[in-house]
């Protein structure tokens, strides 16, 4: 047998005896194979690494790589998972990874399937957080000029936190202690899977309430809106220190009190809040005043008021007293006033007399040297007549200049018009277009034109030689027979 096998280990490739000793497989039931292997073998395992390359794909699904300083592992998280992590991965994440070995034929590669992921370790945690906190400062979240003033005496307070335990006993007991308001409390997990998205959500739910106030039996939006939860390990604060958290109280049109945790937690919801109070007792505390204080207030504000308004009213009394003590008896002077009034009557009754009298002489007076309307407008209205006779003579003697000036102008243009030509023999010749023709150096035989006689045009064709026939000479006169030369001449 020993013999056998060790030629079977030696034999060549060429060797086909040997070579039909060796099953023969197929690529599919090899991989098979190696998959029932590496799956009965590594049924449940985890595994610590770092996440690289973290991808969600469109189905949901999410896949990463495990990596540590010698080897890579890839990972996969199926769509069902993944909605149940308690964390959300992150390239550079250092997580522990539970779940189970198996492998991927279409690639020949082995991977892990996660069925729950947790962070490696407080070291890894703190570092996760100080990485986000970076960022979301980076991005203005944490920034001073964002904080608002809480108001005075809310009307309605929100509170978002676990409906059961210590905490919102804590919270209502506080407040009925110091000023009982309408208090909404919207409950959500403050720890584990789902506890971010249900603290983000009631948070952003407090926010979108119409601010109009309630109506038709609608919720009323709180004035101020209390995120609390109790103490415990940085693992389990951890849904406050979750970006969308972070990023609803940022948005959050109410202000927000972060109550989270003991005085010596910190979460990146306290940066983010409006106020940050040490434990939730504080943040009812930090909501609204103390009612008692109040009425105290009230009440010690009341008693100075009236204290200082009985010593305005004093002094002014006082005031009041020293200044009629300065003023003249007021009866006395209106019986001065009185006596007066009755001389300047008496005197008034005089003056009125006389001086109608003189006025009505002096208005006969000027009525003497008047004359009388009436001769005045007999005057003017003969003046007036006068002048109008006279304007009418002027006028019809410039009509009559004008007149005359026009009809000579008339006949001085009639002479002026071709049209006395043309009744006296002549005629106009005009081209087709109604330009004059001067000469008949330029007409052609065929030509077309117009001859405007005295009494109407007609139209005429030009025929024949267009040469200006040269001028016959005149006859010489005749001359007498040479006679005997007894006839003299006269001239």
């Amino acid at each position: 047998m020993s013999d056998n096998s060790s030629g079977t280990a030696q034999s060549q490739p060429g060797d086909t005896e040997t070579s039909h000793n060796l099953p023969v497989f197929t690529v599919s039931e090899i991989s098979q194979a190696v998959k029932h292997t590496v799956e009965d073998t590594f049924q449940w395992v985890r595994i610590r690494g770092e996440i690289s390359g973290f991808k969600r794909a469109a189905s949901g699904h999410l896949y990463f790589t495990l990596k540590d300083a010698d080897a890579a592992i890839d990972g996969v998280c199926w769509r069902g998972t993944a909605g149940r992590l308690s964390i959300k991965p992150e390239d550079g994440m250092e997580i522990v990874a539970t779940g189970r070995l198996t492998t991927y034929p279409g690639r020949s590669k082995y991977q892990v399937v996660v069925d729950h992921m947790e962070l490696a370790g407080e070291g890894a945690l703190l570092k996760l957080l100080e990485d986000r906190r970076r960022k979301l400062e980076a991005e203005g979240l944490f920034a001073p000029d964002r904080k608002r003033d809480l108001p005075f005496l809310p009307d309605v307070i929100g509170v978002v936190t676990s409906p059961t335990g210590a905490v919102i006993r804590d919270i209502l007991h506080r407040l009925a202690d110091r000023f009982p308001v309408h208090v909404l409390i919207w409950p959500v997990l403050v720890q584990g899977d789902n506890a971010a998205a249900q603290v983000a959500a009631a948070v952003r739910g407090f926010g979108g309430i119409d601010a109009g106030g309630p109506v038709d039996g609608q919720v009323p939006r709180p004035d101020v809106v209390i995120v609390a939860r109790g103490g415990g390990s940085l693992e389990d604060l951890w849904a406050f220190n979750e970006e969308e958290v972070v990023r609803a109280i940022a948005d959050s049109p109410i202000p927000v009190i972060s109550a989270v945790g003991h005085e010596t937690d910190t979460t990146l919801a306290d940066f983010a809040a409006d106020r940050r109070a040490p434990t939730p007792t504080a943040a009812a505390e930090m909501a609204v005043p103390v009612r008692l204080d109040l009425l105290a207030q009230v009440m010690e504000d009341g008693r100075r008021i009236a204290s200082a308004v009985s010593r305005l009213l004093a002094d002014h009394r006082r005031h009041l007293e020293s200044t009629a003590r300065a003023l003249p008896n007021p009866a006395r002077m209106l019986q001065e006033q009185t006596q007066r009034l009755d001389d300047w009557t008496d005197r008034l009754g005089q003056s009125l007399g006389g001086g109608l009298e003189r006025r009505r002489a002096r208005l006969a007076n000027a009525a003497v040297g008047l004359t009388r309307p009436d001769k005045i407008i007999q005057m003017e209205a003969g003046r007036l007549a006068s002048e109008v006779r006279a304007l009418k003579t002027a006028g019809r003697a410039a009509v009559d200049r004008a007149r005359g000036r026009l009809a000579q102008a008339s006949a001085l243009l009639e002479s002026y018009s071709y049209q006395r030509v043309l009744d006296r023999g002549f005629a106009l010749v005009t081209d087709p277009a109604g330009a004059p023709v001067t000469s008949a150096k330029g007409l052609k035989t065929g030509d077309r034109l117009d001859i405007r006689l005295s009494d109407g045009t007609r139209p005429v064709t030009v025929s024949g030689n267009t040469t200006p026939a040269k001028p016959k000479a005149p006859d010489k006169p005749k001359t007498d027979k040479p006679g005997d030369g007894r006839q003299g001449r006269l001239l």
